[in-house]
Order: C-alpha cells, then sequence, then structure tokens
C-alpha cells in the first residue's frame, strides 16, 4: 500500500509554516477590518478551502458571519472552462454587506473574478479575496488578491490536509 510520501514529490510549505502564514494573514484581516459596524460576511469557497477558511476565520478578532458557496470554471479534466457555474450560493444577503471572499489556490482568476463581480453586483459594501496560494502563472484573467498566503509554481499542489503543502507527481494518480 503506498503512503502520502509515494506521490510527493517535493514538500514546498510545511505545517509550521503555514501556521504562522495563516496567523500573519488573520491578524492583517483583523486590522484592515477593525471599523467596520457590520459584521465581516466571510464566504468560504468549497471544497478546496474549508480547511483554510476555518483556520483563518477562528483567528480573526473581529465580528464575522460565516457564509460558504460552491462555484467552478473547471471541467472534469482540470482545465478551466472559461464560464463559471455557482452550485452553491450563500445564504447570507449580500447587499451592504463587506464581504470576504476565501479560497484555497487562485489559478486562471477566472472563477475568482466573476465571483467579485458578482457580489459587487449584488450591492455588497466592499468584497475582498484572501487565497492560500496564488499561481500567477496560470492567470488568463486578472484579479485582485488582498490577501496571499504564497506563490506557487505552475505545478500540481496538494496538501493542507496533509498539513503541508507539496508538488505532486502527477503521473501517479
Amino acid at each position: 500500500m503506498k503512503t502520502k510520501e509515494d506521490y510527493i514529490e517535493k514538500v514546498i510549505f510545511t505545517e509550521e509554516e503555514i501556521a504562522k502564514r495563516v496567523k500573519e494573514l488573520s491578524a492583517q484581516i483583523s486590522e484592515d477590518y477593525k471599523d467596520i459596524t457590520k459584521p465581516l460576511l466571510t464566504v468560504g469557497i468549497l471544497n478546496g478551502a474549508v480547511i483554510f477558511y476555518t483556520d483563518v476565520v477562528r483567528r480573526l478578532t473581529i465580528p464575522v458571519h460565516f457564509d460558504f458557496m460552491i462555484s467552478s470554471s473547471y471541467d472534469a479534466n482540470t482545465h478551466t472552462s472559461g464560464k463559471v457555474n455557482i452550485l452553491k450560493n450563500i445564504d447570507n444577503d449580500p447587499k451592504g454587506r463587506d464581504i470576504l471572499l476565501v479560497e484555497d489556490i487562485i489559478d486562471s482568476g477566472t472563477t475568482m473574478n466573476y465571483l467579485v463581480n458578482y457580489f459587487k453586483e449584488k450591492g455588497a459594501e466592499s468584497v475582498k479575496v484572501c487565497a492560500l496560494l496564488n499561481k500567477p502563472s496560470r492567470r488568463k484573467v486578472e484579479v485582485k488578491i488582498d490577501y496571499v498566503g504564497f506563490e506557487v509554481p505552475d505545478e500540481f499542489i496538494v496538501g493542507y490536509g496533509l498539513n503541508i503543502i507539496a508538488i505532486c507527481r502527477i503521473s501517479e494518480f
């Protein structure tokens, strides 16, 4: 039976490095939103961001509301289709709210650009983006990422649920 180590080519961020960066991001977000009058509406983009989202949000020192959505611009072969589908929308009304979208990785930018514009059109007061990983070499659509954990190379990245982030041997899957 193969172990996770059999599939990992190279560890790029350790559990300690991730924890330190999450703490820094949470502190910066808390500082930036310290004067808002309503709780910050935090939106975790499922499924990939769930662990990062909970780690960031539980360290915030400001009032927050939690919400989740599922959206994608990728087909079954992990290629962006260019068209974004919302498979599960948020339960809270975004109108007049400060929104923080929390994502695991921003690759092509297509989905996140769509979501930022979507919430602005729905009347959000502000929309900011927090991403654990940024892969700018794959960008097809520009998107402002307000809080970035780490920049990563154009490789197949796995982890965080494994307590590390690693470049994976894709041929093994």
